[in-house]
């Protein structure tokens, strides 16, 4: 039972890590003729201005560079490189009339590169493939900044540290304004490619494009988009995880249990839904009964964000598009059918809905909506926020040269103690098809969501004969 699910655990540690230099990077090629860049609302809307933090870790045994030059002029050398056709990462964001961003560029902008070292080595850090919060000293921080800070940053931040036994690793912030997760992942690509190569390799090559994502005149709104709503919060959940200090949880989560939930979710044989459909359900099922939700009859939301690439037609997006093409979706239950026993297949379906429902039309409404109501700030009542790391490949475009690193993700959720993500399981073995769930709790539910989210296991074991 427990290897299918397995409780991870990391040490609480305080790294030591000197700042040795800290670069400009410009791109090898000025930028010219370029005052500003139009951001889209999906690029601009409240949840995308943040900076994304990443971690990845590589091992000293792995590095096979020509001594000629050291890791860090590699990458340097690249990223000038690589800053050439994704420029729109050296410049900044400024508001314009009615809050909304935009890119603009003056000279020596640039992106920033950190130089780092720590006197211990990886191994001194414990198991490196589960998320621990104590890596946020590997990420660049400015002294003094102010949390969510977009105006006037760089935005793209690398802080690469080496430690003593000879591996290093990169931290990353990357703008959510510039790219969604899958845009991410092409510049990584492209950065890691070119490092590999020597000299520049993009494919595809990068596409701005963002005025395809314009409003419409005049506006139509044709959804209720409940996902942005501002809602007076009627219930315990969100005191409960932010008047107490929450505590970071992982899980690794068997590929055969996310395929049993999936078998369990459609017994009824009235739903065909996916691993994350049942996944979803389950984890916001066991965080809210975990969590003691009161009253019963409160509505709750749970809302995750949909790739919508494939659902443009009109027109479709260029290949090579990197920018911000997702819808969010949400799905909404009480607290009483949430917390009542066999309702995985009901609450499977509420998500499954809420996932479909992301289409163009959903789409163009969601960006005519926040071009006249724009939020001001993140709204968390009632909420649980899923983000699915799994569907991206970037352990594969995270390889310099010096193979796949042994983690690569996000450290520290925390700060935002209502967001709960789904990674791809890391390591240096062969992945077997297992997520980590990583979730935020206070102490006194973190036994009980544990017997919840293990609570299928009978019932899994039963269909195994054992």
């Amino acid at each position: 039972m427990a290897s299918w699910v397995q409780e991870l655990q990391f040490p609480h540690l305080d790294i030591p890590v000197t700042i040795d230099n800290i670069d400009s990077i410009l791109s090898s090629v000025p930028v010219l003729n370029r005052d500003s860049l139009y951001l889209s609302n999906l690029d601009d809307m409240i949840g995308a201005r943040v900076f994304t933090p990443t971690v990845y870790f590589y091992q000293s045994k792995a590095l096979k560079f020509n001594h000629e030059k050291t890791v860090v002029q590699k990458l340097k050398d690249a990223l000038r490189s690589v800053l050439v056709p994704y420029y729109p990462l050296t410049g900044r964001l400024r508001e314009t009339k009615k809050g909304k961003l935009e890119v603009f560029f003056v000279p020596d902008q640039g992106a920033l590169l950190v130089e780092a070292h720590s006197d211990v080595s990886l191994s001194d850090l414990g198991d490196l493939s589960v998320p621990n919060p104590a890596w946020m000293k590997l990420i660049y921080r400015f002294v003094n900044e102010e949390q969510y800070k977009v105006i006037d940053m760089p935005l793209l931040i690398a802080q690469v540290t080496k430690f003593s036994c000879g591996g290093f690793s990169l931290g990353l912030r990357i703008c959510h304004c510039l790219c969604d997760g899958l845009g991410a992942m092409q510049f990584l690509s492209a950065w890691a490619q070119t490092t590999k190569n020597g000299s520049l390799v993009v494919n595809p090559n990068p596409c701005w494009d963002r005025e395809i994502f314009s409003p419409r005149d005049p506006p139509r709104i044709e959804f209720p988009h409940t996902e942005f709503k501002r809602i007076d919060e009627g219930s315990s959940l969100t005191k409960s995880l932010w008047e107490t200090k929450p505590v970071q949880k992982c899980y690794r989560i068997s590929r055969e249990y996310q395929t049993f939930l999936k078998s369990l979710a459609q017994s009824s044989g009235q739903l065909s839904c996916t691993t994350f459909d049942a996944m979803a359900s389950h984890v916001w099922r066991s965080w809210v009964q975990a969590l003691d939700v009161k009253p019963i009859d409160y509505e709750l939301r749970l809302t995750f964000s949909v790739n919508a690439r494939a659902k443009l037609k009109n027109p479709p997006l260029k290949d090579g598009f990197y920018g911000n093409a997702l819808g969010v979706a949400c799905a909404t239950s009480t607290v009483e059918r949430l917390t009542s026993d066999g309702c995985l297949g009901e609450t499977a379906r509420l998500v499954h809905e809420a996932r479909l429902s992301v289409s163009e039309e959903y789409l163009r409404s969601t960006i005519d909506y926040i071009d006249l109501n724009r939020p001001t700030r993140l709204e968390f009542g009632g909420k649980l926020t899923i983000t699915q790391w799994t569907r991206f490949s970037i352990y594969e475009s995270a390889d310099f040269g010096w193979g796949r690193p042994v983690y690569a993700g996000p450290i520290d959720l925390t700060p935002t103690p209502q967001v709960c993500v789904f990674l791809p399981e890391g390591g240096e073995g062969e992945p077997s098809g297992a997520m980590v769930l990583c979730i935020c709790l206070p102490e006194f539910a973190c036994h009980r969501f544990r017997e919840l989210l293990l609570s299928m296991t009978h019932g899994f074991k039963q269909q195994l004969g054992t």
